[in-house]
């Protein structure tokens, strides 16, 4: 499956774009799900020691694939193609591992 079959497959269990304040819900459910990760590895801390072989590898499945839901309805949103998003954020990384740029701050690197 490609990034934008995906993206098809998402909408067609997403609200419409005219559904009252449907880009605030994308946006702060994205926000939640990615919370949600974080909330997995932060139990994963305090009650299992950080032991990598106790991380909850299903749960987590579960979680980014509730982010990458998000993400793809958010970029149909904005009438973005998830292939494009994909494609361009790896020519962005190659520059900078390029230019020796990888590590540091700032979009613009």
């Amino acid at each position: 499956m490609d990034l934008d079959e995906y993206q098809r497959g998402a909408l067609r269990t997403a609200a419409s774009r005219d559904k009252r304040n449907e880009l605030l819900h994308l946006v702060l459910g994205l926000a939640g799900e990615a919370g949600e990760v974080a909330e997995k590895f932060k139990k994963w801390v305090r009650d299992l020691d950080s032991d990598e072989s106790r991380i909850d590898r299903p749960g987590i499945a579960k979680e980014l694939g509730d982010v990458l839901w998000y993400v793809a309805v958010l970029a149909d949103y904005l009438d973005l193609s998830l292939d494009d998003i994909a494609t361009a954020n790896l020519v962005k990384l190659a520059g900078r591992q390029s230019r020796g740029v990888l590590g540091g701050s700032g979009d613009d690197r």
